[in-house]
């Protein structure tokens, strides 16, 4: 996202020192309307909204950037930071959130001056994404009921259990060698096909789609390995649409599908020029 002049960020918050009166920033948000808001930040910092011209910032007083080799305190200052976009979200619509830890020098009047020098920019992005949202999807399958269907569909599998049951230890080391990779090609071809029925399905219904790497956990759970990872942008008024996609892969035997969001849309926002 946007790093204004005068931005501090986590990647040289060890280069410089404390620097005195800052303000560390959230999000951009539509501040047209007047909405009140009220969250505790990092550290239990009050948060606030600084608005020029029916653009606002939310912020929270600041005087040096965040930097700890605490990974504890880190993931907890993510977890606000998160916490405090999305309450922003909640009160005034689809926001453009910052990188964790983007710092701007000085008080809120040099909030203020940023806002008014971005504003095109700023009012351009958020007309663009508004009602648009964040949406991420999971899915899952039972490898045990996945590789019998594979057994019965393939012949060539098929044989090799069988030949795999009545042959010598030897053999059947060879034999099950094989087994493990004809068993492997079958379920990354079912896998990609269960991808592009995914995207096929949704990509129809949004305006953004980015496919994950399956051996990440986009959901940042303890859920089981996704076979299948996608986030995407969308319009809040497609989510009945969504959902009757996802309901309609959620309905083969042995599929589980988790749909979560809406959430702001840290994944596709814009980086802006400062």
């Amino acid at each position: 996202m946007a790093e204004p002049n005068g931005a501090e960020t986590g990647a040289n918050a060890g280069v410089d020192a404390e620097f005195g009166d800052g303000r560390y920033l959230y999000c951009v948000v539509d501040s047209t309307a007047e909405t009140e808001f009220s969250e505790t930040g990092i550290d239990d910092e009050p948060v606030s909204v600084v608005a020029a011209e029916g653009v606002g910032a939310v912020v929270q007083p600041c005087d040096s950037p965040y930097d700890t080799d605490d990974l504890d305190t880190v993931r907890e200052w993510l977890l606000t930071h998160q916490e405090v976009v999305d309450a922003a979200g909640e009160a005034f619509g689809t926001p453009l959130p910052f990188r964790f830890d983007t710092i701007l020098k000085g008080d809120d009047d040099r909030v203020r001056e940023w806002l008014v020098d971005q504003r095109a920019d700023l009012r351009a992005h958020l007309d663009e994404f508004a009602g648009h949202w964040e949406y991420r999807v999971g899915v899952t399958w039972d490898e045990e009921q996945v590789r019998d269907e594979l057994e019965s569909e393939d012949e060539t599998l098929a044989d090799l259990r069988e030949r795999i049951d009545d042959a010598s230890e030897g053999t059947a080391f060879m034999l099950e060698k094989q087994y493990d990779n004809r068993l492997r090609d079958l379920r990354r071809t079912r896998k990609e096909a269960l991808a592009t029925r995914l995207r096929d399905g949704l990509e129809p219904l949004v305006r953004e789609f980015e496919e994950a790497d399956s051996r990440t956990n986009l959901l940042g759970s303890d859920t089981p390995e996704d076979v299948v990872q996608v986030a995407f942008l969308a319009h809040e008024d497609r989510e009945t649409d969504i959902g009757d996609v996802l309901d309609d892969i959620a309905g083969e035997p042995g599929v589980e599908v988790r749909f979560t969001g809406p959430w702001p849309p840290y994944s596709f926002a814009p980086e802006l020029d400062a």
